[in-house]
C-alpha cells in the first residue's frame, strides 16, 4: 500500500482528535475517519461477523429482527472504524453485535434515564433532548440512511460503494439529512459513541473480539497486579486479559 492510499491513519486522528487522552478537540470528531484509510471489503467482511477467539463473542442478534437493518448498521460502522494496517474493523471486532445487544438491554430503553418533557431541540452540550429511545432512535436512523441510499444511488445502503457511504454518513454528521423525531447529527453522534464503545469495551459485552481493540492501543485490559513491572523504566508490552479470561 502506498502512502497516498493509506491517508490518515487511525492513530493520527486519535492523537489529532484527542480520544486518545479522553478529550475531543472541534465539533465533528468522528468524521475524521470518515473516507481515510477505509477500503470497503463486504464480501470478506460480512463473513468474519461475530467471530473471533474471544470465548465471549457472540452468537446471534438479540435486538434486530430485519437483517437488512443489521447489515446497514455493520457497514456503517465499517466506515466510522475501518479495518487498516493498524488492525481489525468494526465488523472484524465485532461491534454490530455489540450495539445490538447493548439495543436489546436498558441502554436500549433508557430505563435509567428521565425521560419525560420538555423535549425542545437542545444544543449539543445538553445531551439527550427526544422522546425517542435509542431502540427507536437507531431504528430510524438506520432506515433513514439506507432511504437516502435507494433515493441517492437506488441501492441499499449496504451495497453501496464506499465513497457513497462516506457521503450519506457524512450528511448525517452535518445535519443534512431530514429525520422525524430526531436531527441526523444526533443520530451520527448515538451511531459513533456506540461504535467506539464496542471496539473498546471488555469482550463480555459483545464487542472487542479477541481483544483486538486493546491489543490496538497496547492496552493491558484487567489485571490482577503490576507489581512485577511497577518499577521498571521500559514501556511494559502486557497480554491483555478480560473479565471472561481472568478464571483461567
Amino acid at each position: 500500500m502506498s502512502e497516498k492510499d493509506k491517508g490518515l491513519t487511525r492513530r493520527d486522528f486519535l492523537k489529532t482528535s484527542g480520544i486518545a487522552t479522553g478529550t475531543l478537540i472541534g465539533g465533528g470528531v468522528l468524521g475524521g475517519l470518515i473516507g481515510y484509510n477505509a477500503n470497503k471489503q463486504p464480501d470478506t467482511a460480512r463473513k468474519d461477523q461475530g467471530t473471533g477467539k474471544d470465548r465471549s463473542s457472540p452468537k446471534g442478534l438479540q435486538f434486530f429482527k430485519n437483517y437488512n437493518d443489521f447489515e446497514v448498521l455493520s457497514q456503517a460502522t465499517e466506515r466510522i472504524f475501518p479495518k487498516d494496517d493498524l488492525g481489525p474493523g468494526a465488523i472484524e471486532l465485532g461491534v454490530p453485535y455489540f450495539i445490538d445487544n447493548q439495543l436489546a438491554g436498558s441502554y436500549g430503553l433508557n430505563a435509567r434515564e428521565y425521560m419525560q418533557g420538555p423535549f425542545d431541540i437542545g444544543e449539543i452540550t445538553q445531551g439527550y433532548q427526544t422522546p425517542m429511545n435509542r431502540q427507536e432512535a437507531f431504528l430510524l436512523g438506520i432506515k433513514t440512511m439506507d432511504k437516502e441510499a435507494q433515493n441517492r444511488f437506488k441501492k441499499g445502503f449496504a451495497n453501496l460503494e464506499a465513497d457513497q457511504m462516506d457521503e450519506i454518513l457524512t450528511d448525517f454528521q452535518k445535519g443534512k439529512v431530514k429525520m422525524d423525531g430526531i436531527t441526523s447529527d444526533f443520530f451520527f453522534t448515538l451511531l459513533r459513541s456506540a461504535t467506539l464503545e464496542g471496539a473498546y469495551a471488555d469482550p463480555i459485552y459483545g464487542g472487542n473480539n479477541n481483544m483486538d481493540g486493546w491489543r490496538m492501543k497496547n492496552f493491558p485490559g484487567h489485571q490482577a497486579a503490576y507489581i512485577n513491572v511497577v518499577d521498571s523504566d521500559k514501556f511494559q508490552k502486557i497480554n491483555p486479559q478480560s473479565l471472561a479470561s481472568m478464571d483461567h
